[in-house]
């Protein structure tokens, strides 16, 4: 028997990979046409991968503490992108990656400031969701 968790939207989709060639948005639903369906460019993608790996703490701006430690050891590498668009969608990834669909209402108005239509940002979303479920379970041989 399976289990749908319908309190948080699209938790039971899974997208598929986003390139030019796929109409596929989830399982069993394709779009009418492939210039229908919602997409993110390969350096997105790469923004959305690389913000797996950053910290809640990357979202807000250097402390008392963080200036210490940069002026004893030395300064971190900045992990803010220069692009606007490219950096609100760095931030909106960091909080699904910690956060799962919790994001906070601030970083969705931000991406879609930015230029990033809902379904772009849904699909991203469900993308999230599926690696942060993916990442608990063990690989069988």
């Amino acid at each position: 028997m399976a289990f749908i968790d319908f309190a948080q939207p699209l938790a039971g989709a899974r997208a598929a990979a986003c390139s030019q060639s796929s109409a596929i948005v989830a399982p069993g639903i394709t779009a009418a046409d492939p210039a229908d369906a919602p997409t993110l460019d390969l350096l997105e993608w790469r923004v959305v991968h690389v913000a797996r790996g950053d910290r809640l703490s990357s979202l807000r701006a250097p402390g008392r503490w963080s200036r210490l430690v940069a002026l004893l050891f030395g300064p971190r590498p900045s992990p803010v992108l220069a692009s606007e668009r490219l950096e609100a969608l760095r931030r909106l990834a960091v909080e699904a990656w910690h956060r799962g669909y919790a994001v906070t209402p601030s970083a969705l108005a931000a991406a879609r400031l930015a230029g990033f239509t809902t379904d772009q940002l849904e699909l991203l979303l469900a993308t999230i969701s599926t690696g942060r479920s993916a990442r608990g379970q063990k690989v069988r041989s």
